[in-house]
């Protein structure tokens, strides 16, 4: 299966448990590969065969600034949710991470995959 791209998403957003962490925006970044069949629109170069990319970026994005979830498991399934809604999207790896959530750490994060049924 072929592979669409967005690496290092970064967004603000409210997520956490603690009133710390709901009560300012911090960082959040997001990965995403996008599973799909691009061999029409590397034929084609027609930007309406493809899975726009700029298109799932700005509705990540948004939703990201938006959601104020408790959980990075909730954030994922709720972009999986949505990019799995795109036209000729098969499937989604997601992985959202908290950058500094840990001391000592770079981040911390889940990452999830999930399919449309065939």
């Amino acid at each position: 299966m072929d592979q669409v791209l967005i690496k290092d998403l970064l967004v603000r957003g409210v997520i956490g448990i603690s009133d710390k962490e709901r009560s300012n925006p911090q960082d959040i970044l997001v990965n995403m590969v996008i599973f799909a069949d691009i061999s029409i629109s590397g034929e084609t170069d027609k930007i309406d065969d493809c899975v726009n990319y700029r298109t799932v970026a700005k509705k990540v994005f948004a939703l990201v600034e938006t959601a104020q979830r408790y959980t990075v498991e909730a954030l994922a399934t709720d972009i999986s949710k949505l990019v799995l809604l795109e036209p000729g999207v098969k499937g989604v790896r997601v992985r959202v991470e908290k950058p500094g959530a840990v001391r000592f750490s770079r981040s911390v994060g889940v990452e999830i995959e999930r399919f449309n049924p065939d």
